[in-house]
């Protein structure tokens, strides 16, 4: 080999060798050594760099384990940075990588209190020119990666700045990059998979390009636990959070080329659970799912797309505290109230409104929501359960210029229920609703009546098929049509402790309400109705009683009617009709108190109207005390009664006794004795009365003398005796005319003063006195035995009364007259007990009531077992004893106490006159319905006296008093 090839060869491997030895092991530890200078000299904390490998022939380079921060404590560094550099670098002037692998990378992501990034304090970097700013500011760093990947990195993130501070890892972090370039047009392709605290996982794929800034692809986030980062949502909202998962994914574009544009397509968020507490502990939301899907977001348009909302189970606490704000208010305005008033920002005077985001809700289902509703402004507290809740909403558009369709479906209390379903937009407020509702307690208003009234609401269901229409919002504008039914509607004056006003059901038919103009009803119908009326001793009357502010209601009441008649509302009721009702009136201003019933109460009302101004027709039948019918017919203009009216009332055999204590105050004598016919004809055109005033007194027979200084200065017994026709009948005509506009025309003090005269004048007239009696030669019928505490006849009883009405109608000018009585020695225990038994059934159907059960029209049709009267027995006894029971009882067994408390309450009620007069009346009229009932006697022939006593027969029986009298 020639000597030079030889030299070149030698020279050749010598370089080889100088290459490979600097390439391969200076290169590498001058390196590793410059690198570990500079960071002793800029990092701040420990810092080193163990190894570097270098491969000169292929421009692989591989640095190992990188370590930032003490020991247990490493803030950032590796296991392992491979790259595998491209020879074009040295001539493209581009730093070409072929392949970048960084393998384990670890970081710690630290905020202390003050906000300082761990990150940010790690070294201590010497500033740069702005030269070499200006420089690096004109045009990016020329790089191209052919892929990047990162193995098995984890990422530690910890802020101390909120209250409760936030500290979780990322691990298993996965992150691929394929075709990355600083200065080219294309996007590069990436690929991130992690995982997160408490089983969260993240997935993003897409493409990346840095000229523009832009990326797209679709990002997942699965099982995120959010309670990891609701420190920050607690700094603003004062809840603390039980449980909560989520999860979301969706496809994504992001270009900052020009603004920022970020689109977000095929979007869905997944919530399931969610539990949100008070910060004293206190429950406020409860939710087991929330799901949406087929959604969007477009940030420059400002534009939210819900394609489809559902949601289960959710329950929440919601409470109007005594100040009149609810609990959710508070615990809103109260974060809000801790942070600093912030300065509104001066805005240029050209500048425009900042456009509001748009949120479009295609379709929502929220299914099975229960609401826990408590209001603590009443002095009672009111507690409302609604649920379970169902609720639809389609095609809702924020800005509301569109309607969205509305479907509810809800339970209100324990069985009450609601429907409503329908269209309504926002901008301007409008829409129609129509509104079904069945079973709405009605007692839940009671604490919204007690400041107002004595009155409590005991029973009462409202049920409602209505149709609203909102025409406009401001002014208020709507319509609301259908039908309304309160049943079972039951009130109790809580003075007294007796009723006052109630019903078995309330209809309003055909109702049509506009706001501020009409009321119109096609009806009204009235099942079952009862009202209370009395008049108190100083002339009050109950109603006035149960006024709790009478003077605030008065002024009310004058506040309205100055309204009402700045703007009359038209009224239009096509018609009232009446089924089965009843009243009580009392007139307790008399000296004894006149007391009595109206039963079987039916009939109807035509239309009234306020605007036309029509007659509308008036038809009523009833009876007082079972027996004496009462008719009202005829007509009336019901707003204005003195332009038209022509009203008939009749009032056949009443009982005169019931009648006593007013002619005990007028008269100066009670009435032993009588019927009467009473027939009224009142008519009035224009203010004109033309009255007619026909009574018939059908054996009246005065009785005692009562001391009444209003009483008439006449000799009475005188008068009605010479009245008195040959059949013992009075009949009397008062004719009364005049003008009522007239404000000094009164009619009673012309109709006082007219019978005054006529009976004048009969007392100066001759007289006719007519009396026959009738005796048989029978068994003695004078008295009606029967067993002590009861009213029932017996087969001997019913025996002779079929005798004594055989003769009677033999006789028809013969007039039964039956006295009631009754001993207090042989029937007061027995009705004791048969109190105590009605007690026991009256006391349960108000525990029933309270409790808002189902309970029969009449709560003598309760059956009470015998635990029950155990339980209700100790109640009944200090309620009505007004005491305790005595110490010494606490001694007995409970059979023994409950006997010794049940003998002190047939003891406390066997004298109780009360009782011993109702049981009298009962026994007369015993007698008087099997004659009439059952021996076909004329009603008309049998009369009932006042009540007495009597002594009991030597067979133990306590008798009642029959009397004969003739016309």
């Amino acid at each position: 080999m020639p000597t030079g090839i030889k030299r070149a060869l030698i020279g050749l491997m010598a370089a080889l060798t100088c290459y490979c030895l600097i390439g391969f092991l200076i290169l590498p530890g001058v390196a590793q050594r410059i690198i570990n200078q500079q960071l002793v000299q800029y990092a701040t904390v420990p810092a080193r760099l163990e190894r570097i490998e270098f491969n000169p022939f292929t421009l692989k380079l591989t640095l190992f384990n990188l370590h930032l921060g003490e020991e247990g404590q490493q803030q950032l560094g590796f296991e392992r940075l491979f790259l595998d550099l491209e020879w074009s670098s040295l001539w493209r002037r581009e730093l070409q990588i072929a392949d970048l692998e960084l393998v384990r990378l670890q970081t710690q992501v630290l905020f202390d209190k003050q906000g300082e990034l761990n990150l940010s304090q790690l070294f201590n970097l010497p500033q740069s020119s702005e030269e070499q700013a200006d420089e690096a500011d004109a045009e990016p760093f020329a790089l191209s990666i052919g892929r990047l990947q990162l193995i098995e990195g984890s990422l530690r993130f910890a802020d101390q700045r909120p209250a409760e501070p936030i500290d979780f890892l990322l691990d298993s972090l996965n992150f691929e990059l394929l075709n990355f370039a600083t200065r080219a047009d294309n996007s590069a392709a990436a690929n991130l998979v992690a995982t997160g605290p408490s089983g969260a996982r993240v997935d993003w794929t897409g493409q990346f390009g840095l000229s523009p800034i832009a990326s797209s692809g679709q990002l997942k986030i699965s099982n995120l636990q959010l309670k990891d980062f609701w420190a920050y949502a607690q700094d603003a909202l004062p809840l603390r959070l039980v449980e909560g998962r989520a999860s979301f994914a969706s496809d994504y574009r992001l270009d900052l080329g020009q603004g920022t544009e970020l689109q977000l397509s095929d979007l869905s968020l997944q919530l399931s659970p969610f539990k949100l507490d008070s910060t004293d502990g206190q429950p406020l939301v409860r939710l087991e799912q929330l799901q949406i899907s087929q959604s969007s977001l477009d940030l420059a348009k400002q534009q939210v797309v819900i394609g489809a909302l559902s949601s289960q189970k959710l329950e929440t606490w919601a409470t109007r505290e005594r100040d009149g704000e609810l609990n959710w208010q508070k615990l809103l305005a109260g974060s809000k109230g801790e942070e600093p008033a912030a300065e509104p920002p001066e805005a240029a005077e050209d500048a425009e409104p900042a456009q509001a985001w748009q949120v479009l809700l295609q379709s929502a289902q929220l299914r099975d929501y229960q609401l826990h509703l408590s209001d603590r402004v009443p002095e009672q507290e009111v507690a409302l359960e609604v649920g379970p809740l169902n609720l639809e909403v389609s095609d809702f558009d924020s800005r509301g210029t569109s309607p969205f369709g509305l479907k509810l479906d809800t339970g209100i209390g324990n069985r009450g229920s609601l429907q409503a379903q329908g269209q309504l937009q926002l901008t301007p407020l409008t829409g129609t609703l129509a509104i079904d509702s069945q079973d709405i307690d009605l007692r839940i208003a009671q604490a919204y009546l007690t400041p107002f009234v004595h009155l409590e609401l005991r029973s009462g269901f409202l049920a409602s098929q209505l149709k609203l229409e909102l025409t406009e919002a401001e002014p208020l504008a709507f319509n609301l049509t259908g039908d309304v039914e309160v049943t079972q509607l039951h009130t109790l004056d809580t003075i007294k402790n007796r009723d006052f006003l109630k019903w078995q059901r309330l209809q309003l038919k055909g109702l049509d309400y506009r706001h501020s103009q009409q009321l119109q009803m096609a009806s009204i119908d009235l099942t079952q109705p009862y009202a209370r009326f009395i008049i108190n001793p100083d002339l009050t009357t109950n109603i006035n009683d149960l006024l709790v502010d009478k003077s605030a209601t008065s002024a009310d009441d004058a506040a309205a009617g100055t309204s009402s008649q700045e703007a009359p509302l038209a009224i239009r009721i096509g018609g009232i009709n009446i089924n089965d009702g009843s009243a009580n009136f009392s007139d307790l201003s008399l000296r004894p108190p006149f007391i009595t019933a109206v039963q079987d109460l039916n009939g109807a009302v035509g239309t009234l109207d306020n605007h036309q101004q029509k007659p509308a027709s008036v038809n009523i039948a009833g009876k007082v005390d079972r027996y004496a019918p009462v008719t009202i017919k005829g007509s009336l203009t019901p707003f204005d009664p003195l332009q038209s009216l022509d009203i008939a009332t009749s009032f056949k055999q009443v009982e005169l006794t019931t009648l006593s204590p007013y002619s005990g105050k007028f008269a100066g004598y009670r009435i032993q004795k009588g019927r009467m016919d009473l027939d009224l004809h009142y008519r009035i055109q224009q203010g004109q009365l033309n009255a007619e005033n026909k009574v018939v007194l059908q054996q009246l027979q005065l009785g005692e003398q009562v001391d009444s200084p209003e009483a008439v200065d006449l000799p009475v017994r005188l008068a009605v005796a010479l009245l008195k026709d040959s059949k013992g009948t009075i009949s009397i005509e008062l004719p009364v005319q005049g003008d009522l506009n007239n404000p000094q025309f009164d009619v009673m003090p012309i109709v006082w003063q007219t019978l005054r005269n006529l009976i004048t004048r009969a007392v100066q007239a001759p007289f006719k006195f007519l009396a026959g009696l009738v005796d048989g030669d029978q068994v003695d019928l004078s008295q009606v035995l029967f067993t002590p505490g009861s009213s029932e006849l017996d087969p001997q009883a019913r025996s002779n009364l079929d005798t004594l009405a055989k003769a009677l109608n033999e006789r028809p000018v013969l007039r039964l007259e039956i006295e009631g009585q009754s001993s207090a020695q042989a029937d007061g225990p027995l009705l004791a007990e048969q109190w105590l038994q009605r007690e026991y059934q009256e006391t349960l159907y108000r525990m029933m009531q309270r409790r808002g059960d189902k309970v029969p029209a009449d709560a003598a049709q309760l059956e009470v077992s015998e635990e029950d009267k155990s339980a209700l027995l100790e109640g009944i006894y200090r309620s009505r004893l007004k005491q305790q029971p005595p110490e010494e009882w606490k001694e007995l067994d409970d059979a023994q106490r409950l006997q010794n408390m049940h003998d002190a309450v047939i003891a406390s009620r066997a004298d109780s006159t009360a009782l011993l007069r109702a049981l009298s009346r009962e026994r007369a009229n015993s007698i008087k319905d099997y004659l009439v009932d059952q021996t076909g006697l004329d009603a008309s022939r049998a009369y009932l006296l006042d009540t007495s006593t009597s002594e009991t027969a030597a067979n133990g029986q306590v008798p009642t008093a029959l009397h004969l009298g003739s016309e």
